[in-house]
Order: structure tokens, then sequence, then C-alpha cells
């Protein structure tokens, strides 16, 4: 890796731990908005140095608001392999992005029944690990989707983005 590529992943890492960190209250638990989240899709931007950094921001992020090590490592290896994911099939943006959502749907909504009773969704009481799953997925379609492809799309778009290329 080159000089730039390791600056990348830090920046990227930093900014999704911070972000984790300071959203704290709605980062964490049974129903979430991880907005850091929303740096995922900029692996289709920045490559193999964003899939790091997100990873490792993910890991800072849970090490710091310590539920367990299952949530450490489970939780940075489903921002992996869902900004890979992200990376491989950049040039179906919206189909990866949502499959980058359910990746972090599945496995953290898999473990996290484990830790928090489970949300109630559109009042309907599903089974513990189901309930956890689905929430997840939909607040990772939130920030991934959402606001995570409209800030890619911003920093398509963007001057500066240009110019490092």
């Amino acid at each position: 890796m080159k000089t730039r590529d390791i600056s990348l992943s830090a920046v990227i890492a930093a900014l999704y731990a911070a972000l984790v960190i300071i959203l704290a209250p709605i980062s964490f638990g049974p129903i979430q908005l991880r907005v850091a989240d929303c740096l995922i899709p900029l692996s289709a931007l920045f490559g193999p140095p964003c899939v790091i950094g997100v990873a490792l921001g993910a890991f800072v992020g849970n090490a710091y608001w310590f539920l367990s090590p299952i949530d450490v490592v489970l939780g940075a290896l489903a921002n992996l392999a869902a900004s890979y994911v992200v990376y491989r099939y950049r040039e179906r943006l919206v189909a990866a992005s949502a499959a980058a959502s359910l990746i972090i749907g599945v496995v953290v909504g898999g473990y996290l029944w484990l830790f928090f009773p489970p949300p109630s969704i559109l009042g309907l009481q599903l089974p513990v690990w189901l309930a956890m799953m689905t929430s997840i997925t939909l607040s990772s379609l939130v920030a991934v989707m959402v606001l995570g492809l409209g800030l890619l799309r911003l920093l398509e778009e963007s001057e500066y983005i240009k110019q490092l290329r």
C-alpha cells in the first residue's frame, strides 16, 4: 500500500469512529441509526483504503463503547464485508448498497439480540433474532442508501475529489 492509501484509511477510520462516538446514543442499541455507515458507499469511490478504513473505524467505535468482544469483532467484520461488496460491485451501486445493508443487518442483528430486548417493528412482535435483524437492516438502509449514496453523489460532483484523482 502507498502512503496515500494508508493515510486515507486512517482518515476514514478516524471519521467513522468519531461519528460513532459523538452520536453514541443513536449509534448503539436495538433501534439505532449508525450515521457513520454513510461512509460505506465511499468504497466505490476510494476503493480498498475505504474498505479498510470503515472496518477499522467500526472496530475502534465499538471498542470505545464496549458492549462485548463479539460486537467489536463481528461489527468490524460486517463493515469490512459490506464495504467490500460496495467496492466490488460499484458499477451496480444501488444493489451493492442494499446488499451491504443486508449484510450489516444480518450479522449485527444476528448477535445484538443477545444483549438487548427485541424492538417492536410496526407493532409486530417478531421472534427476537428476526426483530433485531429487521431493525438493524432498516436503519442500515437509511444510513447506507440514503445518507451514504447522497454523500457519494456530492463528492463525485466535487471539484476537490476531481483534483485528488
